[in-house]
């Protein structure tokens, strides 16, 4: 029961913007599973779910796996306040960042171990981010501009 419980959980965050605990309670119970808070709590610290900034403000919760398990809100409000730009240069994944933040940018980019980075080297505004291929390039712009968004 508690597996299936934890499948719906992932399913619902994934399809709605479920801000609260209370919310998510609700939605569970709408799907048949009896819960309550305690319940909800647990599942939420089991299944290592974090909250998000949206674009508006608001947070939802989110599920992490694998390499996106590093990240968590102090590594995001490094990099959205840090990162001014970004772009291609064959294998180089260049970022620029406000003045003095290119090593916090490039730790916080580090810590999230995206497969596509081989290593990031940092000066005072601009990172170079060494990737071993342009579409590895490509997808790691693609998951910096997620996390821009």
């Amino acid at each position: 029961m508690k597996e299936q419980r934890h499948r719906k959980i992932l399913e619902l965050i994934k399809e709605n913007t479920i801000t609260t605990q209370e919310e998510l309670a609700e939605y569970l119970i709408e799907n048949g599973y009896l819960v309550t808070q305690a319940t909800v709590s647990r599942d939420i610290r089991e299944l290592g779910l974090i909250k998000v900034t949206m674009p508006d403000g608001n947070q939802r919760y989110q599920a992490v796996s694998g390499a996106e398990s590093a990240m968590n809100e102090k590594l995001i409000r490094i990099i959205r306040e840090g990162v001014l730009s970004r772009d291609i240069a064959l294998n180089l994944f260049v970022i620029k960042t406000v003045s003095g933040m290119a090593m916090a940018v490039a730790a916080a980019i580090d810590a999230l171990k995206w497969k596509e980075i081989v290593g990031c080297i940092a000066g005072d505004d601009t990172i170079f981010c060494a990737v071993r291929s342009m579409d590895e390039a490509y997808e790691a712009r693609n998951k910096l501009d997620k996390i821009l968004k």
